[in-house]
């Protein structure tokens, strides 16, 4: 049991790549929390995909043990969080298990926007928050330019801001001190009914699902029978244990500390993320206030290249959900592709996530379709639906109007590429509602429809300014707009997975784009085949492949003109015939390809 005095619980907040993780290996080694054969970079980032990429995925916690300069003995409960934008629920529920935390600032790169999203977070729950200026080791280092500018931008005071090289190790033993000295101990009851916030849970194949929990009230001991409060479930618990950062059993779980418990649970569904845990009898009558759901944004299919994989895929996509509760999916068919899944995430990046898992993990070849997001479809009769699928949407006659998602984005931009980027926002049917400057840096802030963002806003964003902008966005609700459905015809026959929803006034340009890359990417056939974009009945752009011919008058070489004329009738008459009954392949990188649009 350790005195509530002495713990402090803390989180690593920072944007991608300024060096959270590094941070955490360092404060990880330098307090001998893993003994230095066991040390690898990244040591908190456990999945392959994490290490490769180099980015933070789940937020992890670990245990330190610290004895500090004035001799006390003092336990850091660390939680290391990921930096990108489609993982900001991992963030913000990171923030509601800590009292504390450390914003880490690259001294190079100063304040970018996924720093301000992250610090608002942390603001937002109340944190006390220690500055943190980080690889002063490298030459481009401006260590009092960063600290005004976090002054300037944030507003926090960053006068004693600690100076780490986390690859180094320098300043290590400064940011220890002041997470004791500056960062609030926690607060709790160890009489009142047990009140444990679950903060995380994963599926184990030997444990069933563990689950992470932050006592705020009570004691936890490995035998009780608890409760879940959101469903009334009640677990008996086998194992109750910390981070260090492998697992290591205790006996019990006081006030203020943070942990984990194994209750033989068999689904992830069952332990919802943001849910009170307590006894089963003389529990506590009032849950914590738990954190709003993630909810998934962008939507897209899922389908395997080889119809016959669709159960292997089906296993493959259950097995990561058990994994990821924020990833949801139902079933669905396509006349192109088969069966397959359509599938809900928080952003591209966790789409690509998940797909890059799905392929790696499971060896099952992946078709994606175009991604989508979710719009309101209001009809005439004063009814409601939500459209998924571009696919699926109902006759136009029938039809009232549509609402999209909105989001406010924030862009940190070098004042030199402003410009082009003002210009993308435009291009984007943006709405501009802020411009400040930070030092040499502009914030643009802007209101910009969803379905404009998902597809390769970051993309093209990072290209017009060379790398050096920087985007976060958050959802800010639904409003009406002018859009229509636009589906792509190839040979007169529809095909459901390029359909798509653009705006009335972009439709051409979009439709003829399309059909003009679908021209490259089709091969030629024996048949001339028409590639037709269409919004309802109306045909908007139209492209013809022609067909490969053999050249059937080479034998006639002098003579009458009517046998040349005869021969070249036949084979029109050939090809007309061919075309009725001929079946057009679209091959799989064409699909692929013709999605990535907007070059």
């Amino acid at each position: 049991m350790t005195d509530l005095a002495h713990i402090r619980n803390f989180s690593i907040v920072a944007h991608i790549d300024h060096g959270k993780s590094t941070l955490a290996d360092r404060l990880i080694q330098s307090t001998n929390t893993v003994a230095d054969r066991d040390m690898k970079e990244q040591l908190l980032d456990s999945m392959d995909i994490e290490r490769e990429r180099g980015i933070t995925i789940k937020a992890n916690t670990v245990r330190i043990d610290y004895t500090a300069d004035n001799g006390e003995a003092y336990v850091l409960n660390l939680i290391d969080t990921p930096g990108h934008v489609d993982f900001a629920y991992e963030v913000s529920r990171s923030m509601r298990a800590v009292e504390g935390s450390l914003l880490v600032v690259d001294s190079t790169q100063g304040v970018e926007a996924q720093t301000l999203a992250n610090v608002y977070q942390a603001i937002d729950a109340d944190h006390d928050i220690v500055p943190v200026l980080n690889k002063i080791d490298l030459p481009a280092s401006d260590c009092d330019r960063v600290a005004e500018q976090i002054e300037d931008v944030i507003g926090i005071d960053a006068t004693g801001a600690i100076q780490v090289s986390a690859k180094t190790g320098v300043g290590i033993h400064e940011t220890l001190e002041a997470i004791v000295a500056h960062l609030p101990p926690p607060t709790g009851d160890r009489d009142a009914p047990l009140k444990a916030m679950l903060v995380d849970s994963w599926y184990d194949a030997y444990l069933g699902v563990i689950v992470l929990v932050r006592i705020m009230d009570g004691v936890l001991k490995k035998g009780d029978r608890v409760k879940m409060m959101s469903n009334g479930s009640v677990h008996h618990v086998d194992r109750i244990g910390v981070f260090k950062p492998e697992r290591a059993d205790i006996a019990e779980l006081g006030p203020g500390e943070i942990g984990f418990l194994t209750a033989s649970i068999k689904q992830v569904r069952d332990t919802r993320v943001g849910d009170t845990i307590t006894h089963e009898k003389k529990g506590a009558t009032e849950a914590l206030p738990g954190f709003n759901p993630s909810q998934p944004v962008v939507f897209c299919g899922l389908f395997p290249v080889d119809s016959a994989e669709f159960e292997d895929l089906r296993d493959a996509i259950d097995k990561l959900a058990l994994n990821d509760a924020s990833f949801s999916y139902e079933m669905e068919t396509s006349a192109a592709l088969g069966f397959g899944f359509r599938c809900g995430f928080l952003g591209l990046l966790h789409l690509e996530v998940v797909r890059d898992r799905i392929e790696r993990e499971y060896d099952i070849e992946l078709i994606t379709t175009a991604p989508s997001v979710v719009y309101h479809v209001y009809m005439r009769d004063g009814s409601q639906i939500e459209l998924h699928n571009p696919a699926d949407m109902p006759d136009l006659t029938i039809v009232d109007h549509l609402e999209e998602p909105r989001i406010k984005a924030t862009i940190l931009v070098p004042d030199e590429f402003l410009g082009d980027v003002l210009k993308l926002c435009q291009d984007r049917r943006g709405i501009q509602l802020d411009l400040t400057y930070a030092g040499s840096r502009a914030m643009a802030v802007y209101d910009l429809p969803l379905n404009e963002v998902v597809f390769d806003f970051y993309d093209r964003l990072k290209s017009v300014t060379k790398g050096y902008a920087s985007f976060d966005y958050q959802l800010t609700g639904y409003r009406e707009d002018n859009l229509v459905k636009m589906s792509v015809l190839v040979n007169e026959e529809p095909v459901d997975a390029l359909s798509m929803m653009v705006h009335r006034d972009r439709a051409e340009a979009r439709g003829r784009a399309m059909v003009e890359k679908l021209k490259d990417l089709i091969p030629r056939h024996m048949f001339k085949i028409p590639i037709q974009a269409a919004i309802g009945g109306k045909v908007i752009a139209r492209e013809t492949l022609s067909a490969m011919r053999k050249d059937v008058t080479a034998k006639c070489y002098g003579g009458d003109a009517t046998r040349k004329k005869k021969l070249l009738e036949k084979q029109k008459a050939g090809k007309k015939k061919m075309r009725q009954f001929g079946k057009v392949d679209i091959p799989q990188e064409a699909f692929i390809s013709a999605l990535k649009m907007d070059s």
